[in-house]
């Protein structure tokens, strides 16, 4: 099913707020015109001012630091004979398959497996209780068979503490949400927080990619890291990151070998950090190559995104920029249609590096799982966890998706729910314009402090927040207000429009779901005319699958309309576009204190480094050069060019304006969305790769 690549309009983004004329400009033509630090609950911008590491804890944390129990998982030959005779040669050939996985090491290739159907509720205990007693690294638990009748049991790599029961024994909410290695030091000091907090300072790199490097180095997992929310990939970003049981030092002396990475500002804490935990986020954003009418243009642009803000659309990002939007695959499992997922899940696309797109050519015309699974790379999580699936119960494509990763697969009904929410966003604005409040809209009560703190409330994202795909997925909690209910929401009635009590800023829309209220005007009639156009009801659902159902989300609001925080523009004039026009942390550090470590971003040995540091691509659903970028690096949809630092370079000393913008906004707000009310043009991969030509 080939498909074109999809522009703002078909999500349903098309509408500005003001009607100023726009301007060109280059969005990201360094990585380095988009700079990125974290906000924390505080309102504290989060910045790498030092590398330098605390006194040490002593020297028996340091002797069995390096204990990563290596040998706690290694050989279950007699185990595996055993289980072969309680489940059968097939079972032990998954579970052995998984062990040898897990023995490999790198989070990417741990993914869950399922045991063949079972009916025999006693046998099932059996099989639980002998995968516990043996194999003290794993969980159970039970999905559902092929048909009424069975059960299967999903066997996965334990994220809890040594002497954790499992799922069963404590709920993933009251254990904090805390998915760290618990495989660090037995002789921790008591006085000393568990958790080593750094700040994270990355160049072109996403955030699975750094963290999941560091993890190599120290020789851990990734579910050691704790981190607030992902940053964008074509950025210099830094942000705060938690890590269990490891010492400053360590991690330190990682900045000599680290190249696009440096790790400092440590402390230690007694609590890992958690996905949400932030206010948002601070740009430094450069556009280049400006072209207006004149200065005064692009001025009084500049001045009206700070002062009215821009529509607060989900991005590009949200529905994937590939050939295979997202809420597509979210519709599919909202109307049931389960192999119509899979097939666009697995679906050759365009824009794909030729391996990939070789194997997924190669499924789709011979149909052969295995040989599929051997040319797909481990990074595609969700197309590799469909086949391993099918490959052992063909044709239930329903059991194939329920393996994806919960986060994972529910980014498919989330993208579909923002599908739904930009075209009813557009809706308001064209028909009820961006100036004031109308008769049925729907506002924030005054007295709800939730509503002055975050741009989005609700999240559809609950127990799971500790699976390892929760962190590509920051739009689903970040900055979010969980458990808000419609006590909090009330639509403005004539009372209220005579007594002015309330502004366009308060507007919100519904993300659909079961706990929401719709405006009482014009615009809910927008949520169900486009549902009902791609066969979906938003009260009704047509099957039982609770987690792919309309009907069985809770929902959650979000303002229409964001103003920047603290925004500051100013224009720059330049002559060589090789030149950094903003400092980054690190190039403040250098100059304040250059040391050895301090590697310059470019620096002559910088492709060896890379090439030899980077050792592997985490599960990310950016892949290069591609154009289908990773759903979730909410803080700017990655528009990404040509590799080198400078694209379309020119040495020539023509004199050129460039435009610095300095803003905050809160967490699951695009800052894409933003330069586009300024530019008054697409945030598209492909529009910005033109004006490089």
């Amino acid at each position: 099913m080939a498909m074109k690549t999809q522009e703002e309009p078909d999500v349903g983004i098309s509408c500005y707020i003001s009607n100023l004329p726009g301007f060109r400009g280059i969005l990201k033509q360094r990585y380095s015109d988009f700079i990125v630090n974290e906000v924390d609950t505080d309102g504290k911008v989060v910045q790498l001012s030092s590398l330098d590491s605390p006194a040490e804890l002593g020297e028996s944390v340091q002797e069995n630091e390096t204990n990563t129990s290596d040998t706690t998982i290694i050989s279950f030959v007699s185990q595996i004979e055993s289980f072969k005779s309680l489940a059968g040669d097939s079972d032990a050939l998954l579970l052995e398959e998984l062990i040898n996985r897990i023995n490999v090491g790198g989070e990417d290739s741990v993914s869950p497996i399922v045991l063949s159907p079972d009916s025999d509720k006693s046998h099932r205990t059996a099989i639980h209780n002998f995968l516990k007693e043996n194999f003290k690294f794993l969980v159970t638990d039970v999905v559902d068979g092929p048909d009424a009748s069975s059960k299967c049991i999903r066997v996965r790599l334990n994220s809890g503490e040594p002497n954790n029961k499992g799922k069963n024994s404590k709920k993933r909410k009251e254990r904090g949400d805390k998915p760290f290695d618990s495989r660090g030091s037995e002789n921790w000091p008591e006085n000393v927080g568990k958790f080593l907090r750094f700040h994270l300072y990355k160049e072109n790199k996403d955030t699975q990619e750094a963290l999941g490097l560091i993890g190599d180095m120290l020789g851990i997992q990734s579910r050691s890291f704790g981190f607030a929310g992902t940053k964008d990939k074509r950025a210099v970003s830094t942000q705060r990151v938690t890590v269990y049981k490891q010492q400053a030092s360590r991690l330190a002396s990682l900045n000599e070998r680290l190249f696009g990475i440096k790790v400092g500002d440590f402390c230690y804490v007694k609590e890992g950090l958690c996905l949400g935990q932030l206010f948002g986020n601070r740009f430094t954003i450069t556009l280049r190559g400006i072209v207006a009418d004149s200065e005064d243009t692009i001025k009084a642009s500049a001045a009206a995104l700070g002062r009215h803000g821009f529509i607060n659309y989900f991005g590009l990002q949200r529905f994937g920029s590939g050939s295979v939007p997202t809420h597509l695959i979210g519709g599919a499992l909202l109307r049931g249609e389960w192999k119509l997922a899979v097939d666009l899940i697995l679906d050759p696309r365009d824009g794909e590096r030729s391996a990939i797109a070789k194997a997924r050519k190669y499924y789709k015309d011979s149909n052969d799982v295995a040989g599929t699974l051997k040319q797909l790379p481990r990074y595609l999580v969700a197309e590799r966890a469909v086949l391993q699936s099918l490959k052992k119960s063909p044709g239930n494509y329903l059991l194939a998706l329920k393996i994806i990763p919960r986060t994972l697969r529910m980014m498919y009904v989330h993208s579909y729910q923002s599908y739904l929410w930009n075209h009813a966003a557009s809706t308001r604005v064209q028909k009820y314009g961006t100036e004031q409040v109308v008769l049925g809209d729907l506002v924030y009560c005054k007295e709800n402090p939730a509503g002055k703190v975050t741009g989005l409330v609700g999240s559809e994202c609950d127990d799971d927040c500790g699976d390892r795909y929760d962190s590509h997925n920051e739009d689903e909690i970040s900055g979010d207000i969980h458990e808000e209910r419609s006590s909090y929401i009330k639509v403005v009635n004539t009372e209220d429009l005579n007594s002015g009590c309330y502004t366009i800023d308060d507007v919100i829309l519904p993300m659909p779901g079961s706990r929401v209220i719709y405006p009482t005007n014009d615009i809910a009639k927008v949520y169900h005319d486009l549902a009902n156009k791609d066969g979906i009801s938003l009260t009704e659902s047509v099957h039982n699958v609770k987690e792919f159902s309309i009907t069985s989300v809770t929902g959650s609001y979000r303002r229409v309309f964001q103003k920047p925080i603290n925004f500051e523009s100013e224009l720059l004039t330049y002559t060589d576009s090789n030149k950094p026009l903003v400092e980054t942390d690190l190039d403040k550090i250098g100059k304040s204190n250059p040391i050895n470590n301090v590697k310059p971003v470019g620096a002559p040995n910088a492709k060896k480094e890379e090439a030899s540091d980077c050792v592997r691509q985490l599960e990310s659903f950016d892949d290069g050069a591609k154009l289908e970028t990773d759903y979730n690096e909410i803080e700017g949809e990655e528009v990404i060019l040509p590799h080198d630092e400078s694209v379309g370079g020119s040495s020539s000393q023509d004199s050129h304006i460039a435009l610095k913008l300095s803003f905050t906004l809160p967490a699951s707000c695009y800052a894409t969305m933003a330069i586009r009310e300024l530019l008054k043009t697409s945030t598209s991969v492909a529009y910005h790769k033109t004006l490089n030509q």
